[in-house]
């Protein structure tokens, strides 16, 4: 008989389902070895699966977690991380802050008194940088600017002229895999000032097998400080991600950390069999 895994479908910086960005969450007793977590990451097929196992007592942190997309394990995921936390918290399996030990260092996730959670991040450290060659005609759009975001998190944001750009983009998915480490960041002031949301930016990543992302919430730690800088030196502010799902995420600026607030639903809950 197959040993069988809780594996649970969450849908993350949303309050309903099927909108957000979905990841799937296993906890375990360890992580078995790399080929079966990327087995079971290609078998959900989401964006990213998270794995997750809890530390001994007096560990740095109190669990440790790994995020892989259906192609390959990733360094930094806020979505597949606020979806765990949400699974820790509406489980029972932990309560109050969490500390993760991930590859990008100690990551908390905190559950607030309004349901949400609140993810603390690293803030990444944006560069300008010339357009690369090929990447207006690979998005199908003329870029303002170009930030690089380091290897923390290894993507290009590129500032588009308004949010009817980044809304109508269609850009050639193979041609963007060679541009960036990780994918491509296309954003834009919000058009309307009192929507509910300052900025909207879309999420390029076929280099990892992810054509679109529908909520990157690590990109808003690179989108935060982008932002700020253009919008009078503001540090709480709120991105649309206008996938055709969306979703919201509220980042907060606080020097060298962003706070990333959104809710998750969990969706399906059911046995994995492998």
């Amino acid at each position: 008989m197959p040993t069988s895994h809780r594996i649970r479908i969450v849908d993350a910086f949303t309050d309903r389902p099927f909108a957000g960005n979905p990841a799937g969450v296993l906890l375990l007793d360890a992580f078995p070895d790399d080929t079966w977590l990327q087995h079971v990451a290609r078998e959900v097929n989401h964006a990213e699966t998270a794995f997750a196992h809890r530390l001994p007592e007096g560990s740095e942190a109190d669990w440790a977690l790994r995020w892989f997309t259906p192609a390959t394990e990733v360094n930094m995921c806020g979505h597949a991380t606020l979806a765990t936390a949400h699974v820790l918290n509406t489980t029972g399996a932990a309560s109050g802050p969490v500390r993760f030990a991930t590859r990008s260092g100690i990551l908390t996730a905190t559950a607030d008194e309004d349901g949400t959670l609140t993810l603390d991040f690293p803030t990444a450290r944006l560069v300008p940088v010339d357009v690369p060659d090929g990447v207006a005609a690979a998005l199908g759009a003329e870029p303002l600017s170009v930030h690089d975001t380091g290897h923390l998190i290894g993507d290009l944001v590129v500032e588009l002229a308004d949010e009817k750009t980044v809304r109508a983009l269609s850009p050639d998915h193979k041609s963007l895999v060679r541009h960036s480490e990780r994918g491509i960041i296309a954003t834009a002031r919000a058009e309307d000032p009192t929507c509910g949301y300052d900025f909207v930016s879309r999420g390029f990543f076929p280099r990892v097998g992810i054509d679109e992302d529908p909520v990157t919430g690590s990109a808003h730690t690179a989108l935060a400080p982008f932002w700020s800088e253009r919008l009078g030196g503001r540090t709480d502010l709120t991105g649309l991600q206008a996938s055709p799902r969306t979703g919201l995420v509220r980042a907060r600026l606080r020097g060298d950390r962003t706070l990333l607030t959104g809710r998750a639903v969990t969706v399906i809950e059911g046995e994995l069999f492998a």
